[in-house]
């Protein structure tokens, strides 16, 4: 629907995406469509908490993952915010942090929720969970044994090794082609020609890096969100 304090799509549209989330069992907002979708301004971990009760409890989404999240713009590390709820609603919070990258990257949305999808289905699996409702599971688990848990930090170990190596063939590629300050910087239309040159060069290198996405190496472990 958006990001960073913008929407993509009308203001019209956002109550459709509402009514549609008691038919979800996973959602992925980030940080600005988590406000918009829970009625909830998020300024700290404790606002966040308050967002992911809401939309546990008014719309009983099962299974909720927050990305994106950052409280201060010079902030160097971003946090991914998850929750499965109990039986009675309350929220099982976890938080797993990651270094950002300083590279703006195309489609990263769509490949955290490919890849959520397939991880949470690998987790739940191995926690007999198939056959269970949405997916959910006990009461007495807590929140760092969740198969959502388990899926996301293999999620972000996946998208952290493949985004690092593309922003590192990215820079070379920029290198390559004279350096952001090259000659054809120098021609007209140079802004656009840079920003064409950028995108195409952050194209994200899925194909070329298959092994992080199968084998993935876990190294940004959950912690639990006790607010």
């Amino acid at each position: 629907m958006g990001d960073e304090g913008q929407l993509y799509v009308n203001e019209d549209v956002v109550p459709a995406y509402k009514n549609l989330l008691r038919e979800a069992d996973l959602i992925l907002p980030n940080q600005f469509e988590a406000e918009l979708l829970s009625g909830t301004k998020i300024t700290s971990f404790s606002t966040l908490a308050d967002a992911i009760a809401k939309l546990h409890t008014q719309h009983r989404i099962p299974h909720i993952i927050v990305t994106s999240v950052r409280f201060s713009e010079s902030s160097t590390t971003l946090s991914v915010v998850g929750s499965t709820r109990r039986s009675d609603g309350t929220s099982r919070l976890f938080k797993i942090d990651i270094p950002s990258i300083d590279c703006y990257f195309s489609g990263t949305g769509d490949m955290f929720a490919a890849l959520a999808v397939v991880r949470l289905r690998e987790a739940v699996t191995k926690a007999n969970l198939s056959t269970v409702k949405s997916w959910i599971s006990p009461d007495d688990v807590e929140s760092l044994d969740l198969p959502l848990t388990t899926a996301v930090e293999k999620v972000l170990a996946s998208m952290h090794a493949v985004l690092q190596k593309t922003k590192t063939a990215r820079d070379q590629a920029l290198e390559g082609m004279g350096g952001p300050l090259g000659t054809m910087e120098k021609e007209k239309n140079s802004e656009k020609r840079m920003h064409l040159r950028k995108t195409k060069a952050a194209e994200v290198r899925l194909v070329r890096n298959l092994k992080d996405l199968r084998e993935p190496d876990v190294v940004f472990q959950a912690d639990a969100l006790n607010i």
